[in-house]
């Protein structure tokens, strides 16, 4: 039978292994697959773990062969072979076959381009390192690698979880990419919480040495925290709904009740179908990179409500609405909400989600739909366009999304601090430039106009223009210097050389504002 297993590959990494890995592979199984990443680069592989019962290699084995070389065969529990293997190809072919057998594990392994030098496999945890700063590259295919985490990105994963794990957990990478990681260690602390988010449930850890945080460039907040949000911001449903309970007193499940922030009870529909939406008017186009969701249960005990499975919709001002999709599907991602009323579950967008209106709407449910929530983002000008790099690796094109002018959305790279800097710059600068050159047009008119009057015999009286041509009756514009002092000469002889001030003098046509 089939004795491939876990299998993610992108077009610039992935992660294979044997079925059932990390139980026992089957007997008499074979696996056979063909992995490329774009031409004119590299192939890296990188084996993770290797355990295949068999002494000589004979009847199980692990061999990977490309155009020019062969590797292998491979096999026995002691892991004979490089750390790091190159190929001088783009592509090659991994082999693996098995016998008759009592145990082991079989293989796991990562690829990448020539691109990333500094892939990992999977399994790499934290305290396999000494540095206090250091960046790697993960492949695609780590989530369901089986390892624990403890942590979540606010306080620090401890240093025994698997990094690339904890970056998919994070929302620092996505699982289907792969993608650069930059991690900073620190002292550990006395307790780990554990959270559920994009699809990977962290434990609870205890006292650890040392603890580690990814770098991000902070568009990972709460936008309900910020200030005035919640009154600027307005929150909408297809419907909610009314109970009475046993003592008269109505209780209105509405969607204004939805926000984590807000006590008591939360947003829930008055009926339960997938046609149910509860919709968020931010008042301005904002970065939104994640949301958090729970259900009754979070502050109301005696309910058991809370939704399973949801996607997601987005527009902006005078657009239609648009289904968020997965990265390398044209499908729209659905994504795993609550498995129970009180915890609260986190999922982030990788690309980001830009625009003013979103809307949840609940695929799965149990028992009512309900639901409270907090989406994590930032505004636009505060997001870092090295974002883009650090944060999540961009699809190839035939992946994106194509949206118009007033919807532009998950590709859109955010403008740099220093980009805003020369956008402010330029606004001074340009102004000044123009208003020079209209002086100077200025002046080549009324030397036209003197030179044509002199030619028709008329007199201004001026016998410095008779003499000298019509430029002496224009003052020359001063040149600004470095200095905060400089010297303005002028050609007319009966005019003596000044010491101006900058700021003060009131010889100047304009005076540029102070930076």
């Amino acid at each position: 039978g089939d004795g491939c297993g876990h299998m993610v590959m992108y077009q610039d990494s992935g992660t294979l292994a044997s079925k059932n890995y990390p139980g026992t592979y089957p007997n008499y199984t074979l696996c056979e697959k063909k992995i490329q990443v774009p031409p004119g680069k590299r192939l890296i592989l990188k084996i993770g773990d290797l355990d295949i019962e068999s002494q000589k290699c004979e009847s199980s084995y692990l061999t990977i062969q490309s155009s020019s070389t062969f590797h292998g065969p491979y096999c026995g529990n002691v892991m004979p072979v490089p750390k790091e293997i190159i190929l001088d190809s783009n592509e090659a072919t991994i082999h693996f076959e098995s016998g008759s057998h009592v145990s082991g594990r079989g293989f796991l392994l990562s690829y990448a381009s020539s691109d990333h030098p500094d892939l990992i496999t999977c399994l790499e945890r934290a305290n396999h390192y000494t540095k206090a700063e250091y960046s790697r590259y993960c492949p695609a295919g780590c989530r369901d690698i089986a390892g624990d985490i403890s942590g979540n990105i606010g306080e620090g994963y401890r240093d025994t979880s698997l990094l690339c794990k904890s970056a998919i957990h994070a929302g620092v990478i996505a699982d289907e990419l792969g993608g650069q990681i930059s991690v900073t260690q620190q002292k550990g602390i006395s307790r780990y919480e554990g959270i559920v988010a994009n699809g990977i449930s962290s434990h609870d850890g205890s006292l650890s040495d040392k603890r580690f945080i990814f770098t991000s460039n902070g568009c990972n907040k709460s936008l309900s925290l910020e200030e005035g949000f919640l009154s600027k911001s307005q929150v909408t449903a297809s419907s909610y709904w009314e109970e009475t309970n046993e003592f008269g007193q109505l209780f209105q499940w509405s969607p204004d009740k939805a926000w984590l922030q807000v006590p008591g009870l939360a947003w829930a529909s008055n009926h339960s179908s997938s046609r149910e939406w509860l919709e968020i008017d931010l008042g301005e186009k904002k970065r939104i990179t994640g949301i958090k969701t729970t259900g009754s249960g979070s502050t109301m005990l005696n309910f058991n409500f809370y939704v399973k499975t949801f996607t997601m919709n987005y527009k902006n001002n005078n657009s239609k609405w648009r289904t968020y999709k997965g990265i390398l599907s044209n499908e729209e991602k659905v994504f795993q909400g609550n498995s129970n009323s009180g915890d609260i579950v986190r999922n982030n967008f990788i690309p980001p989600i830009v625009a003013r209106y979103v809307r949840i709407i609940p695929q799965t449910w149990n028992q009512r739909i309900a639901l409270k929530l907090e989406l994590m983002g930032c505004r636009i000008m505060q997001a870092n366009s090295s974002f883009t790099h650090s944060m999540w690796q961009k699809p190839s094109q035939s992946t994106e999304t194509s949206l118009g002018k007033e919807d532009r959305t998950v590709t859109e790279p955010i403008p740099s601090e220093e980009t805003n800097l020369g956008l402010k710059l330029t606004a001074i600068i340009v102004p000044i430039v123009i208003v020079l050159c209209l002086f100077l047009f200025s002046g080549i008119c009324i030397c036209a106009a003197l030179r044509k009057r002199e030619a028709k015999g008329l007199s201004y009286g001026l016998s410095s223009a008779q003499k000298s041509g019509c430029w002496k009756q224009i003052k020359q514009p001063f040149t600004r210097h470095q200095s905060t002092e400089f010297t303005i000469s002028y050609n007319n002889e009966k005019e003596t050389p000044q010491k101006l001030d900058l700021v003060t003098s009131d010889m100047a046509d304009y005076q540029q504002p102070l930076m």
